[in-house]
């Protein structure tokens, strides 16, 4: 099975650990007292020294870490017409052990007027970062948030009533919002968009189902309601715009905020979303069995993050292989249709995950070298 342009055997959610010096100057540019100027030149030092960084360890689908982000998807949200970023949130409590460190609260979005795309979000970043990969057999991947993080999370009266007396208006205005932010990174030469969604895999836990309830109503119906937003939001793009999802349960320095196995949303997720590949998260039991993947296509891919992101142990190599092989026990085409990834990225927030630079890309490598041993050497086939 030929996988689709963008995917690679040995493949990755998108985030890096971010220097130390680039995070003291992000600091510094959020109490005014660095220019945005400054912090630009940083993060594209850093993103150029990433680049070959990423090569050397195997990667393929190059990102540029994530590095210009203080949140995954605050940071490009923000930059929509009518969504703005305030207050702060509780942390969940249905979360790890480490989790129950409630001193970390996000702030949240808010639509306060119409949404639109009166300018491109991520084309100058994109064309950074083609330029540090030219002449390299690699793919420039670039990541977004779902238009489903603006939606979840607040309730109603997190969306401006007199703008959006309708939410089937917001719904179409932020779909329009991303058909044209697609458009803008197809004509600058993108041909990979991953979508970062942590809503379809919060409507696999059962406590936030009942909180997304109270909030929004059925949540079978929520979850249809998603996939049509994805969908509406991806379907003027051209066939050779490969679209990727990617479903988290929270990543903030190790901790997670979800449990629960893919079967609640399986059936639309694989049968419904219009996507090309799915990135999902499958490190330990909280993710659930392998069973919702025979709900996969014969013609889409899972990119299956068997792998740890969250701490420096390396995973074991034939348990790693084992569970692939289970779960190809469940594809359609088995192996064909898997690649593997580690469960979510190094540094879904600025903050990074609790372990250090050299141990992610231990991490990386051996990922790479599991994906060459069960499928051989060229990673795109």
């Amino acid at each position: 099975m030929v996988l689709p342009a963008g995917v690679y055997r040995a493949d990755h959610v998108g985030s890096f650990l971010r220097p130390k010096t680039l995070l003291a100057a992000r600091e510094k540019w959020s109490h005014g007292s660095l220019p945005a100027e400054e912090l630009r030149k940083l993060e594209d030092q850093y993103i150029s020294e990433l680049v070959p960084r990423e090569i050397a360890a195997g990667v393929r689908s190059i990102t540029d870490g994530e590095f210009r982000r203080a949140f995954f998807h605050l940071d490009f949200l923000k930059h929509l017409d009518g969504i703005e970023v305030e207050g702060l949130m509780a942390a969940a409590p249905n979360s790890s052990e480490a989790q129950k460190d409630a001193s970390f609260a996000p702030p949240k979005l808010v639509v306060t007027g119409k949404i639109g795309h009166s300018k491109p979000v991520q084309v100058d970043d994109y064309n950074f970062l083609v330029k540090q990969t030219q002449g390299q057999p690699v793919t420039v991947k670039v990541c977004i948030p779902s238009p489903t993080m603006v939606h979840f999370r607040g309730g109603r009266d997190s969306i401006n009533s007199e703008a959006y007396p309708d939410l089937d208006q917001f719904f179409a205005d932020l779909e329009v919002a991303y058909q044209l932010e697609l458009e803008d990174l197809y004509n600058a030469g993108a041909r990979f968009v991953q979508l970062d969604d942590t809503n379809l895999a919060y409507l696999c836990d059962q406590d936030m189902r009942k909180a997304a309830e109270e909030r929004w109503g059925d949540t079978s119906a929520l979850t249809e309601k998603y996939a049509d937003l994805i969908n509406g939001a991806i379907s003027k793009r051209p066939k050779d715009l490969k679209i990727g999802i990617h479903l988290c349960r929270g990543n903030h320095r190790s901790r997670w905020y979800a449990s629960g196995g893919y079967e609640p949303v399986a059936e639309v997720l694989f049968q419904k979303l219009n996507v090309d590949v799915y990135f999902l998260e499958y490190d330990d039991a909280r993710s659930g069995d392998f069973s919702p993947l025979r709900f996969l296509p014969e013609h889409k891919i899972v990119v299956l993050g068997l792998m740890g992101s969250k701490g420096p142990q390396l995973d074991d190599k034939d348990y790693i292989k084992k569970r692939l092989h289970e779960a190809a026990k469940f594809c359609p085409k088995g192996l064909d249709q898997l690649c593997l990834s580690h469960q979510c990225g190094f540094s879904s927030t600025q903050e990074g995950n609790d372990l250090n630079e050299e141990e992610q890309w231990a991490k990386v490598r051996l990922e790479v070298e599991i994906a060459k041993e069960i499928w051989g050497d060229d990673l795109s086939k």
